[in-house]
């Protein structure tokens, strides 16, 4: 992937795919309406269904098991799955193009259910159980349908992007991609979230019905470029075996991407404990939803500003490099927080706090995978990752909810695992970057072969 002159125009190249710069401008212009759904559907869907569950009754520990462990188990299953054929599979739409568009209207089915899901449950339970337990049960299974769609197109997103934006200009897309993000996370949080409680139902079909649209046009319009044929199982066999052995012999075979796995699953637990259950905390301290919306609208505002320069210092200084940075100032800022909130105030201080900083890891090193795995074997790798990082959450997010279950609600607690987290995080990343060195470091960096 080069950077190539013709006729005096910059011409920038992804495998069989060149872009001028309206090219890619245009390119880009998809990509992100792909991204703004995806991202409207990040920020606001899992927020909703918590409090929807919240308010019919779950405990923490259900809250966390419905939201995050049962779709993680689903992710253990499906996600290899789903990469495995992607990276093999060649036709006419390419090889990315085609799960999205099979994908898209299960996770649109699931949000419109989760839509009618309280008035579905209040009838099973007129018929078949309580209504408690029956709504419950209507909240989960078509959650559950929906993270079925949103995880296999998960599986395929960022290999869609790896596939066709130009290695160099990653860190400057993840900036845009951040920004467009923060855009609708600021609408959701700033005029929605207050309303979550009483207006689910409309909220759900609104996100559902820009879900559909948003990947639709991006299946429609994005073009994917030819690939060379797919490998072939190294001991010959062919078939649901053959590929099994082939998919952990390669992805598990070599000890830096273990800990390449090993790391991101870790990082993935920093954020976490604060990401799910702070607005338990906001409650605790009497803050209303409306305002917690509006503190966490005002931190992307600031992430806003920040997101491309970012990106920029992505490019310029490596991804892995700029996440063990602001992942020692989130530790400090981590135990800190826990330790001073007291009221509304510094309750507010700490959640922008978290917002902007945790942003900003996710800035820097949301090219991280796409630089380290093997290009031709992304999605592959992207799922393996993703095995270990499944695991990991599926049993740290109900484990701090049985926490506060247990000992009693002191929120506080989600201050102090995230720092915890991070630190182990550091460690970890300063073990993984004298490997990196190794394989060529920032200059010259090659994967190792599997």
């Amino acid at each position: 992937m080069v950077m190539l002159m013709c006729s005096s125009k910059k011409i920038w190249s992804n495998g069989t795919l060149t872009y001028t710069l309206t090219g890619l401008v245009v390119l880009f212009v998809f990509l992100l309406v792909g991204d703004f759904t995806w991202a409207l559907r990040e920020r606001s869907a899992g927020m909703i269904a918590r409090i929807m569950l919240k308010k019919f009754g779950a405990s923490d520990f259900l809250n966390g098991l419905i939201v995050v462990s049962i779709p993680t188990v689903i992710g253990l299953f499906l996600g290899p799955i789903i990469s495995y054929k992607s990276d093999r599979h060649r036709g006419r739409w390419g090889r990315r193009i085609p799960f999205l568009a099979l994908t898209t209207p299960i996770a649109v089915a699931g949000l419109a259910g989760m839509a009618f899901s309280p008035l579905i449950g209040q009838w099973l339970g007129e018929h078949f159980f309580g209504r408690e337990h029956a709504i419950l049960l209507s909240i989960a299974v078509f959650w559950i349908l929906f993270e079925f769609g949103a995880i296999a197109a998960n599986s395929i997103f960022s290999a869609l992007i790896n596939d066709v934006v130009p290695q160099e200009l990653l860190g400057r897309f993840y900036g845009l991609f951040r920004i467009v993000s923060l855009a609708a996370g600021i609408i959701f949080n700033y005029w929605f979230l207050g309303k979550c409680e009483t207006h689910y139902t409309m909220l759900f079909l609104g996100v559902g019905i820009i879900y559909g649209i948003g990947f639709t046009l991006l299946c429609l319009k994005v073009r994917e470029g030819e690939y060379p044929d797919p490998p072939m199982p190294e001991d010959g066999r062919k078939g649901i075996l053959g590929a099994a052995a082939s998919y952990f012999r390669e992805s598990f075979g070599h000890r830096y991407y273990v800990l390449v796995f090993i790391f991101l699953m870790v990082a993935g637990f920093v954020f976490m404990p604060v990401n799910i259950y702070c607005v338990f905390y906001a409650k605790q301290l009497n803050v209303t939803m409306d305002s917690y919306g509006k503190f966490i609208a005002y931190s992307y505002v600031i992430s806003f500003a920040l997101s491309y320069t970012l990106g920029v210092l992505a490019d310029k200084f490596h991804p892995l490099r700029c996440g063990l940075v602001i992942m020692c100032i989130y530790a400090a800022t981590s135990f800190l927080s826990g330790f001073c909130i007291t009221d509304e105030l510094t309750f507010a201080t700490a959640v922008i706090l978290h917002c902007v900083i945790s942003g900003s890891y996710f800035t820097l090193t949301a090219s991280l995978p796409l630089r380290l795995y093997p290009k031709s074997r992304f999605a592959q790798f992207s799922s393996a990752g993703g095995i270990l990082v499944a695991l990991g959450n599926m049993s740290i997010v109900p484990l701090v909810g049985k926490f506060f279950d247990w000992y009693g609600y002191d929120y506080r607690w989600l201050f102090y695992f995230g720092g915890i987290f991070a630190v182990a995080t550091v460690l970890l990343g300063l073990w993984l970057y004298r490997y990196f060195r190794q394989y060529g470091g920032v200059s010259n960096y090659t994967a190792p072969t599997v």
